[in-house]
C-alpha cells in the first residue's frame, strides 16, 4: 500500500488532517502523521522530529497553509515522494515549482474526497 506522510497532522478531531489520518488508516494505507507538537492520532504517534525521514514514501498530503510551508520544504523534498497532494487552502506555487524540479507530481485535490471516490 502507498505510504502517506500527513504534514500538519493534529490530534484535534475537528481538523481535516485528523480525519485524513483516520480515513487513510481505515483504507489500509500506511500513515505517518507529522506535526509540530507531540501527540497521537488514530493510534499512531505523531512525529515532530524533521531530522527523521521516512523511506518509500508514495504521497505527502499537506494540511499546512502556504505561509507556514517553507519550514517543511527540506523535509518534504528529502522524503522523495512520488506526489504531493495540495489540499484546499494549501496551494503554493513555490513548493509546486520545487516539486517539479525534483520530479514530484503536484496535485490540487482533497485527500478525503480522493479516498471517498476511490481515486487515491
Amino acid at each position: 500500500m502507498k505510504k502517506t506522510v500527513v504534514v500538519g497532522a493534529t490530534d484535534n478531531p475537528s481538523r481535516y488532517a485528523y480525519r485524513a489520518v483516520h480515513k487513510l488508516k481505515q483504507n489500509g494505507y500506511e500513515v505517518v502523521p507529522v506535526g509540530l507538537r507531540k501527540g497521537e492520532v488514530a493510534g499512531i504517534e505523531m512525529k515532530n522530529d524533521l531530522s527523521e525521514t521516512e523511506e518509500d514514501v508514495d504521497t505527502v498530503t499537506l494540511y499546512v497553509g502556504p505561509k507556514n510551508q517553507p519550514y517543511w520544504y527540506d523535509y518534504i523534498l528529502a522524503l522523495k515522494p512520488k506526489r504531493i497532494i495540495f489540499n484546499p487552502g494549501t496551494e503554493n506555487r513555490e513548493l509546486e515549482r520545487l516539486a517539479a524540479e525534483n520530479n514530484i507530481e503536484a496535485l490540487h485535490h482533497c485527500t478525503l474526497v480522493m479516498l471517498a471516490s476511490g481515486t487515491y
